[in-house]
């Protein structure tokens, strides 16, 4: 498995108000407006389950397989073109904000993970930067 890691951000609200935001993916329709319609289509969302269509990537499927409260979300696919699993670790700050760090594990053949590291690696940072800006009250 190759692995990749954001940097670790700062989300200004509690690590309560993060967790129950980003551990029910059905609050991603709040963000809806935002997710660019010309990159990813068909996206629907629910409880537990995501899924949409990446020009020219294909439907990607994501649901959730594990919420340790305040702590850790795990979620895998169950369709793509390449199997991966994303962790979201959340940690509490003194200031009354919460440390994200996202990490994403992906079992990449060598001349694929030649090929799409950077791409994946820029990945995960975007969606880190993207969660640091959902308005979490």
């Amino acid at each position: 498995m190759t692995s990749f890691e954001s940097t670790v951000k700062t989300i200004p609200a509690s690590i309560g108000k993060v967790f129950a935001m980003l551990s029910d993916l059905s609050n991603l329709e709040r963000i809806r407006d935002r997710i660019p319609e010309d990159k990813i289509q068909k996206f629907t969302c629910d409880r537990d389950n995501c899924s949409f269509s990446v020009n020219p990537i294909g439907k990607i499927a994501i649901h959730v397989v594990e919420r340790e409260p305040e702590k850790t979300i795990k979620f895998e696919t169950c369709e793509s073109p390449i199997p991966f699993f994303i962790w979201i670790q959340l940690l509490p700050t003194p200031e009354d904000n919460t440390a994200m760090k996202l990490t994403l594990r992906a079992e990449l053949n060598p001349f694929i993970k030649g090929m799409i590291s950077k791409q994946l690696q820029d990945g995960i940072n975007k969606i880190a930067d993207a969660i640091v800006l959902i308005p979490f009250d």
